[in-house]
């Protein structure tokens, strides 16, 4: 029996604006990004973002990025 795919990680890119509001990004998925006033609310912000993206591509049949099992972790 084949094993089940262990899961991936996409990596969160951060920047710091000058007026101090922070803009978290996935490379892996273009055009997912997302502002926070804090590093944590662009952080939890990209999560759902990405997460909506990858449903919507499922619930149409397209392509994701790689195995279901989904996690994230800051670059």
């Amino acid at each position: 029996m084949p094993k089940a795919p262990t899961g991936f990680s996409l990596a969160i890119e951060y920047h710091r604006e000058v007026d101090g509001r922070w803009l978290a990004d996935i490379p892996a998925l273009p055009g997912v990004a997302t502002y926070g006033r804090s590093r944590k609310q662009a952080t939890a912000a990209v999560q759902a973002l990405a997460l909506r993206l990858i449903a919507g591509r499922l619930e149409h049949g397209e392509a994701v990025p790689g195995p279901m099992k989904v996690s994230f972790i800051a670059a």
